[in-house]
């Protein structure tokens, strides 16, 4: 049993059988429970989802463009492979729109969504995760950015940061049983998640930058 406590979904609740097969299939495919090169099954998918094949099949199309699956002529679709020269290209745009994103949360946040980042950080500092459970850490992870992004209040942004950090959280999923320790990254989350709810710019932006050059500074030694 996970001794982690969960976190309250970001993300809308109520979303039509398409949008649900898509997070859904995303998360699977970020968080390796399908493997990079694994078939998408869609029937398969969509008993598993209790949806019909066709949301399932229009969640694959919008995964296509998101660089999570590939669809090949009589072959069929599949898990993308992870390619580790994109780790660059990737940390590129988010060392440019996370520091953005984490200053407009800062200063856009609503005083709901500052009390929520608050719980989010206190629960967090209140951890106490053992090595067995670092897969479950890069669900929080995953959490605390896009709560960011949806402070932010730019749903384009928020958008654009989402596939990129998916990507990236993909990445880290990929090395988690070389990197010598997950907690100390999520941690790190606290002191951001306090900076952007206490309404400091500068320090959140600063923050956010740090967390993704230490990101890819610790996927690049276990490579």
């Amino acid at each position: 049993m996970n001794a982690l406590p969960a976190l309250t979904s970001v993300e809308d609740e109520a979303p039509s059988q398409a949008e649900a097969a898509y997070r859904q299939l995303r998360d699977k495919l970020i968080m390796l429970e399908i493997r990079p090169g694994e078939p998408i099954n869609d029937g398969q998918l969509a008993a598993e989802f209790g949806s019909g094949r066709t949301p399932v099949r229009e969640a694959i199309k919008r995964l296509e463009v998101d660089h999570l699956v590939v669809s090949y002529p009589r072959r069929g679709t599949f898990a993308t492979n992870v390619d580790f020269t994109e780790l660059a290209d990737v940390s590129e745009v988010r060392e440019l729109l996370e520091p953005l994103a984490a200053r407009r949360a800062a200063t856009r946040a609503s005083a709901a969504m500052r009390r929520e980042l608050l719980q989010v950080a206190q629960t967090i500092a209140g951890l106490d995760p053992s090595p067995a459970e670092s897969r479950e850490l890069m669900r929080y992870d995953l959490t605390v950015h896009r709560l960011i992004y949806k402070a932010a209040a730019n749903p384009h942004l928020e958008n654009t940061l989402i596939r990129y950090d998916n990507l990236a959280t993909r990445i880290w999923c990929v090395v988690l049983d070389k990197v010598p320790s997950v907690s100390g990254h999520i941690t790190e989350h606290v002191e951001l998640l306090e900076a952007v709810a206490e309404g400091d710019a500068d320090r959140a932006a600063k923050l956010a930058l740090h967390h993704v050059t230490s990101f890819e500074e610790t996927i690049r030694t276990v490579l």
